[in-house]
Order: structure tokens, then C-alpha cells, then sequence
């Protein structure tokens, strides 16, 4: 049984008991992973294949983290005095893979439902700043019904502004 799943945009075929190497992710040692990009599983006579993810999840637990080994970026320009050295170590995560699932955890929509109400809390909550533009501050003062000359400058605008949201 295998399957290929997808994180850190590069694709792994992997099996129950393997240690792969992937792009560090956010998680201590010891904790269980679930990969929900999971392309295609196969459990050895049927392979299901999405499109562009199936619904199942992998499972595993963090091994450890570290850094890759390092790969020496060398420039130079012949006849120019110009040299430049740089060194890379790229971070990755060992995991081990423990299970195959053929059903993903379902996500909640709750949390989605809270985050469009917080996104308008923070629209009608928008505050006056410099970088706004001139025609940005008036049309602000007449939604929030403040009374500015138009005539004024940038800054006697948000100066009037800011003292009738106080």
C-alpha cells in the first residue's frame, strides 16, 4: 500500500514505516502530522487517483529537524576583481509516516463563517492613516458623516478626521 502526497510543493511517494526528508513545517518533535493533499493511494489491487486531491489523509509523527548539507553559491566576473561567496543550509523535517487513511478529517466551517465576520469588524473599523490619498480621506469624513473643507490640505483633513472619531 502507498501513496503520493503533496507538501512543501514537492510530491512524495511514501509507504507506512518510512522516513522521509520534507521542507520544514511547524511542529515539535514527536508530534503527529496529517498530509490532507493526498494525489493518489493505491492498497495494492484498487489505485485511486484525484483530481486534483483525493479525500483521505497520511498520517505521521516528526522525527526530527535539522539542516540540509551546505551548497557553496560562488560568482565571478573574469577580469574584474569581482568574487562573491555565499553558503546555504536548507531546513527540513524527518518524518515517519504511520498510517494510510482512506477518509481525511473533516474541516470545520465554523471557522471560516468567524473569519469573514472579523474580516468586516476590521473593514468598518479602518482607520485614517498618510499613506490614504486626498480623495480616500474625503470619501472616509463623508461615510462617517464629519464635516472638512475639501479645499484643506492632506494633513489638516486627517488632523480633522482624527479629532471627530475621538
Amino acid at each position: 500500500m502507498y501513496a503520493v502526497i503533496e507538501t512543501g510543493g514537492k510530491q512524495y511517494r511514501v509507504q507506512e514505516g518510512d522516513i522521509i526528508t520534507i521542507e520544514k513545517i511547524k511542529a515539535e518533535v514527536g508530534e503527529t502530522v496529517a498530509f490532507d493533499k493526498v494525489l493518489v493511494l493505491s492498497d495494492g489491487n484498487d489505485v485511486k487517483v484525484g483530481t486534483p486531491y483525493l479525500d483521505a489523509a497520511v498520517t505521521g509523527s516528526v522525527v526530527e529537524h535539522g539542516k540540509g548539507q551546505k551548497v557553496i553559491i560562488f560568482k565571478y566576473k573574469a577580469k574584474k576583481d569581482y568574487r562573491k561567496k555565499q553558503g546555504h543550509r536548507q531546513p527540513y523535517t524527518m518524518v515517519k509516516i504511520e498510517s494510510l487513511t482512506g477518509a481525511a478529517p473533516k474541516k470545520e466551517e465554523a471557522p471560516k463563517a468567524a473569519a469573514a465576520e472579523e474580516k468586516a469588524e476590521v473593514k468598518e473599523a479602518k482607520k485614517v492613516s498618510a499613506s490614504m490619498k486626498k480623495d480616500e480621506l474625503i470619501a472616509f469624513a463623508k461615510e462617517n458623516n464629519i464635516a472638512i473643507d475639501e479645499k484643506a490640505t492632506k494633513a489638516v483633513i486627517i488632523e480633522a478626521i482624527e479629532e471627530a472619531l475621538k
